[in-house]
């Protein structure tokens, strides 16, 4: 929606990591030298951790971009808690080995066989495995063992190793990994944006998709977002997208600190509700999170009808409104003090019950758009 609205080509601040948007912070060029080392050395393990959002995905992004193929056969694992025999199946089926059926040790056998294939043909083979840090003790020594394949003196497979900082504070402390320890020919932390570069980065997706200046963005907002993200590129990318979207809904020109601060404030209440996408329609006063069941069983009609019952509450509230201002500047006299008092309280009330309704409201339409827009077949409706 609010890319329509501002003219741009795409959305700048989506959370799926897009090679497309790869900005290089000092941290990730120095990630990227240590890539570009341990990618020469064709060995052991390469480790980069760094914080939920940090950037690792992005940056294998970048890398996968930047192989080529017919050199390099890639495999990727995303891991859940996977022991050993769960890991050495689950690479071979990313190596797109067939291994149903087989056994920790036929599975072992076809890997092998594959690498051995691969190397024949003149292909190193890489395996990236991310999120690390949940990761069986079994399963890296199977990695561990993974390593140790051969054929003659050549090493057949190497390991990129992506995870958050508790995988690196296991991998330096734990006793049982002394020898996975020394395999380790690179490794590196990812540090998070500092203020400027959080400035460089906003700017520079939004050029990606063609940002001539519209929306501006007012003095004091970037500073105040590396503040609230602490720099960390997804939280980025958070913020921003809830800013860009309140700007077209409210019709903004410019991202303002203000809206910077509403738009924080909402988030952080969705945080402490446990919020899903979007609110069910039938509880938008209390914006309640609703289920996954609830958001697609939510028939365009009720969308329609919502949006029409917020008007007619609108509507009447001013209307309340507007009579109880033309009450409220009648003569007064000694009899009707109090009578003009509880005109007062009540204008108060009903202002008050207006503007939750709007920001009720603003806030139901903000989740649907980006429930909407989450998926490609949604975003058709």
């Amino acid at each position: 929606m609010y890319d329509q609205y501002y003219g741009l080509s795409g959305r700048p601040f989506q959370l799926t990591p897009d090679p497309e948007f790869y900005f290089e912070s000092a941290s990730h060029k120095k990630a990227m030298s240590y890539l570009g080392y341990g990618l020469n050395q064709g060995e052991g393990f390469i480790v980069i951790t760094g914080e939920v959002g940090a950037g690792k995905s992005t940056l294998v992004a970048h890398l996968m971009e930047r192989t080529n193929p017919e050199e390099l056969t890639v495999a990727q694992v995303v891991t859940t808690a996977l022991d050993g025999e769960e890991l050495v199946h689950v690479v071979a089926q990313a190596f797109g080995i067939a291994v149903e059926g087989k056994d920790k040790a036929g599975a072992l056998g076809a890997i092998e066989r594959f690498l051995q294939d691969e190397a024949r043909e003149g292909k190193r083979c890489l395996l990236v495995v991310d999120e690390c840090q949940n990761l069986d003790l079994t399963a890296l020594e199977e990695m561990r063992m993974l390593s140790n394949f051969q054929l003659g003196s050549h090493p057949l497979l190497q390991t990129l190793l992506l995870g958050q900082p508790e995988f690196r504070r296991t991998l330096a402390q734990h006793p049982d990994l002394d020898q996975l320890r020394q395999r380790i020919i690179a490794s590196h932390h990812l540090e998070a944006l500092d203020d400027e570069e959080v400035e460089d980065y906003i700017t520079h997706r939004l050029r990606q998709v063609g940002w001539d200046g519209s929306p501006s963005l007012s003095s004091g907002l970037l500073p105040a977002l590396f503040e609230a993200t602490d720099g960390i590129p997804r939280r980025v990318n958070q913020v921003m997208n809830r800013l860009l979207l309140l700007g077209a809904i409210e019709e903004q020109d410019a991202i303002t600190t203000e809206m910077l601060t509403a738009v924080v404030e909402e988030m952080g209440s969705d945080a402490a509700r446990g919020s899903s996408p979007m609110p069910s329609p039938l509880s938008i006063e209390a914006a309640e999170p609703a289920t996954e069941q609830d958001i697609d069983s939510v028939p365009a009609t009720e969308v329609a009808a919502l949006l029409a019952q917020r008007d007619a509450r609108t509507a009447e509230l001013e209307a309340a409104i507007s009579d109880l201002q033309a009450a409220g500047s009648a003569p007064a006299s000694p009899l009707n003090h109090e009578a003009t008092a509880e005109v007062g309280n009540a204008l108060e009330r009903i202002e008050q019950r207006l503007e939750e309704q709007e920001q009720s409201f603003r806030h139901v339409l903000t989740m649907l758009i980006e429930w909407l827009e989450d998926d490609k077949s949604r975003e058709a409706a």
